[in-house]
């Protein structure tokens, strides 16, 4: 006998923890739960631009078995949703483009065995900018994923449907791929939680790559404690590839418990570049987040981050040749199938040459030794997660406090230097702007502290002041 049963709007925003608290208690099945997700997708999809394809027969069918046996974890009956990058076997896999529109994976990527194994119930395939290619997620053949706070901006990108996804209501939770920000800065766009984990932790085995040494899997969540309970699943070493990076075995959700007192934890302030040319309601939300931490025990400390004049330099002199040398084979008989900005992209790939490609590897390493050099005076770094809110659609260049870059560059100038430097970030809601969008801020840990950021994370996230309301659809 059921106690309660829970409406369609509770559904649609709920949590992964309260969701599987409602499967254990017996107050929703996951057939009920997937049928009720599909009907809401299929009527804002068309507005939205999410789903790039829904997997509606297998989903149910699915549903239909997880219900006939016991759970067997916190996922089991949780629907999700996939960036078309992912390979699904059996499925499509378009990476968002005419080139790939008949793909067929013929495995399943790692992080999808998995979530299968967890049971979970996969929805779909979301949509993306081609490619990975950008982070505002504009894609003119599956359309451009639209922010749910208003309907004139963007989702952000590149794992913009992932975004869209998760906070149209559409999903509990989705998975990305984050090369210079596109988990964090859609996530921080859509008034989500998103985790870049360390590089390595999750495995990219069964995802087609943009750049190899900058590409990491992330999650894209409603709170953070279903980022940690995903990630537990996700996390998992991959035994089909032979790698020393994921050698640590931490329960996430049963380790992280915010308490009350931080106890002198060290919060490092970068100076100068992460606090300058910044929306004044970010700066206001980034430094209330601070205060507060700081009377829960917090102990501020100012650090200097590695001079960031030519990172973005850096960081594409790596990416254009890597992606060339992925897309060279597809290049001689597909070319008219690419978008004009992504073959523009590819060509800048052909003009780099080998020198200064490694260079700039060698420089990677040097940041990456710096920073993790400042985390033995600290234990996290604090920065907002983008300078500026949801662009307008169709925003080719933006000034902020004087400052004139392309969309693209302004929305991931906070998030773009921790892929290069491999170190976990995790962006949390910090408060809705006075324009109705939502901001973020970015938690920054040492390699493999990812249990600090989800720690310091829940702390922030209990607190009301920087809480989102969803918006009414």
């Amino acid at each position: 006998m059921r106690r309660y049963r829970i409406n369609i709007n509770q559904i649609s925003y709920a949590s992964v923890a309260k969701l599987s608290a409602a499967l254990d208690a017996g107050s929703i099945t996951a057939l009920e739960l997937t049928k009720a997700l599909f009907e809401r997708a299929k009527s804002l999809n068309d507005t939205c631009k999410a789903y790039i394809e829904m997997f509606e027969t297998s989903a149910l069918n699915k549903a239909k078995k997880l219900d006939k046996i016991a759970r067997i974890g916190s996922l089991h009956g949780i629907p999700f949703g996939l960036k078309d990058l992912i390979d699904v076997k059996g499925r499509r896999t378009t990476a968002g483009s005419e080139v790939l529109k008949n793909n067929m994976a013929k495995d399943d990527a790692h992080v999808v065995e998995t979530l299968e194994n967890a049971g979970a119930n996969l929805l779909g395939k979301l949509n993306l900018h081609e490619f990975a290619y950008g982070a505002t997620g504009e894609n003119k053949l599956y359309g451009t994923p639209i922010n749910v706070f208003d309907h004139s901006r963007l989702a952000g990108g590149s794992s913009s449907g992932s975004a869209a996804a998760v906070a149209w209501g559409l999903l509990p939770f989705a998975l990305g791929t984050d090369t210079g920000g596109s988990v964090r800065v859609p996530a921080s766009l859509n008034g989500l939680v998103g985790l870049k984990p360390t590089y390595g932790k999750i495995s990219m085995r069964g995802i087609i790559p943009y750049c190899w040494t900058l590409d990491h899997v992330g999650i894209i969540a409603r709170t953070v404690e279903d980022a940690a309970l995903i990630l537990d699943v996700v996390g998992q070493p991959d035994r089909k590839k032979s790698s020393p990076i994921n050698r640590h075995k931490i329960k996430f959700s049963e380790k992280l418990n915010s308490g009350n007192h931080l106890s002198g934890i060290r919060i490092g302030i970068p100076k100068g570049f992460f606090f300058e040319n910044v929306d004044d309601e970010i700066l206001k939300a980034t430094h209330k987040v601070i205060k507060y931490l700081e009377t829960k025990g917090g102990c501020l400390c100012d650090v200097t981050l590695p001079n960031m004049d030519h990172t973005r330099t850096v960081s594409l002199t790596i990416q254009m040749p890597e992606a060339l040398s992925f897309h060279m084979p597809w290049l001689k008989d597909r070319s008219a199938a690419y978008s004009s900005d992504f073959l523009a992209g590819l060509a800048l790939g052909q003009n780099i040459l080998a020198e200064h490609y490694v260079k700039c590897k060698r420089m990677l390493t040097n940041y990456r030794d710096s920073v993790d050099q400042l985390f033995e005076d600290v234990d996290v770094i604090i920065t907002p997660s983008t300078p500026i809110i949801s662009p307008k659609l169709n925003c080719v260049n933006i000034t902020t406090k004087g400052l004139t870059e392309p969309v693209g560059n302004a929305v991931t100038r906070f998030t773009s230097f921790f892929n290069m430097t491999g170190h976990p970030a995790i962006t949390i809601p910090s408060g809705l702007h006075s324009k109705g969008l939502p901001m973020g801020v970015q938690l920054i840990g040492p390699q493999f502290g990812e249990l600090s950021l989800l720690t310091l994370g829940k702390l922030i996230e209990e607190n009301h002041d920087f809480n989102i309301q969803k918006p009414s659809i």
